[in-house]
């Protein structure tokens, strides 16, 4: 079966610093890839190569392929912001904005022409349920997105990436500030997305990348060490490396 991603040979630089150094993978569809390494290992640089983010900052230059479903996201083809549309991203740091509940859900969409209320209110429920947030501000859509708790706050971010129908759904370290109840739902949510979404999880905790996702990729110091099953990864790794890490000795 053709990979979702398949990533060729990535570099990212900055300025004269190669960041990523000729990472290759292949990311399944409809399936979770938790990328873990410590601080300064190039996940958030991996992350934002999928979706051309890098170039948003001076100096960055790419080398390499990244195919979606068989298309070069840096060929001369491609049109950054169509490939965002069909790349969400969901940031560590809840980013909701300064409009109610349903303004927020509803903000791509309408960007994108969609102005029929049934269809708008039809999306507001169902990105809401998805995100598991519907049941907590189902009565006070109108209220301000900002008066969430954090863990509301990041779940509306995420059913605002939904709202745009994304096909594959990047999180860099979703829960790094959250409780851990907002963290499990979270989780909970990412579990039921894969059905219909491939996703990729950037995590700084282990424990979570062990629960959440069906593939695992360690990345140290902008190279990728190893990726396989999430299972084997955390219990009989290939590399010295990878075993340090998941058991704590180092990072």
């Amino acid at each position: 079966m053709t990979p979702k991603v398949e990533v060729r040979d990535l570099r990212v630089f900055f300025g004269g610093e190669e960041a990523l150094r000729g990472v290759s993978l292949d990311i399944a569809a409809n399936r979770i890839l938790g990328v873990i390494g410590p601080a300064g290992s190039a996940k958030t640089t991996f992350l934002r190569a999928l979706d051309r983010m890098n170039e948003l900052k001076a100096g960055c230059r790419t080398a390499g392929r990244v195919l979606v479903d068989g298309e070069d996201v840096y060929g001369p083809a491609c049109d950054p912001v169509a490939l965002r549309k069909r790349v969400g991203m969901v940031f560590a740091m809840p980013v909701p904005l300064p409009l109610s509940i349903y303004e927020n859900v509803v903000y791509g969409p309408r960007l994108n022409g969609v102005r029929n209320k049934a269809e708008l209110d039809g999306l507001v429920e169902e990105c809401l349920r998805a995100a598991f947030l519907w049941d907590e501000v189902k009565d006070r859509l109108g209220g301000s997105g900002l008066k969430l708790s954090g863990g509301q706050q990041q779940r509306l971010c995420l059913a605002r990436t939904l709202a745009m129908r994304p096909e594959l759904i990047l999180l860099d370290e979703p829960c790094s500030g959250l409780d851990p109840i907002s963290t499990a739902r979270i989780e909970e949510a990412l579990s039921l997305l894969k059905e219909r979404h491939t996703i990729v999880l950037v995590t700084n905790n282990t424990k979570q990348a062990a629960r959440a996702s069906d593939e695992t990729a360690f990345f140290l110091m902008g190279e990728l060490v190893e990726m396989g099953p999430t299972g084997r990864i955390f219990t009989n790794p290939s590399d010295k490396r990878t075993e340090d890490y998941v058991t704590g000795r180092f990072g």
